[in-house]
């Protein structure tokens, strides 16, 4: 795993009064700026980028991202592992439900039932070290 995966808006509260209105949600308060970021199971937040203005979910910042453009350019290290006896190049992330179905996102299981599940919990903790990190 190379880390967990998760965006946050976080409140902006020194944002121009010329842009307040590019950066406002009508679930927020205030402007908020939508922040991506990628984190390691020891709390290393190793990647992290700010999204641009406008209505901006999840999908959409992670669309405009760079930090899948290396692993695009195909000069991404090689992260050779293997599970369930099938052998994979690259590394992946850990996200939550909503994201696309890539090669390089895999959903972590909140409630595990059965025996592979639950060590599947231990990549869930890993997860919330990316949340924990991005929520302000």
């Amino acid at each position: 795993m190379l880390g967990s995966l998760d965006y946050t808006h976080w409140p902006w509260e020194a944002c121009p009064v010329a842009w307040q209105g590019q950066y406002h949600r009508g679930d927020h308060d205030g402007p908020t700026i939508m922040l991506e970021a990628a984190a390691s199971f020891d709390l290393w937040i190793w990647h992290a980028l700010f999204g641009m203005p406008g209505a901006n979910n999840d999908i959409a910042v992670i669309n405009a991202s760079p930090i899948f453009d290396r692993l695009i350019d195909g000069v991404s290290p090689d992260t050779l592992f293997s599970m369930n006896d099938v052998n994979y190049e690259y590394g992946y992330y850990l996200v939550d439900g909503i994201y696309p179905e890539w090669a390089t996102l895999v959903l972590s299981f909140k409630c595990p039932t059965d025996e592979k599940r639950q060590h599947k919990k231990k990549h869930e903790s890993a997860k919330k070290t990316s949340e924990c990190h991005t929520e302000y």
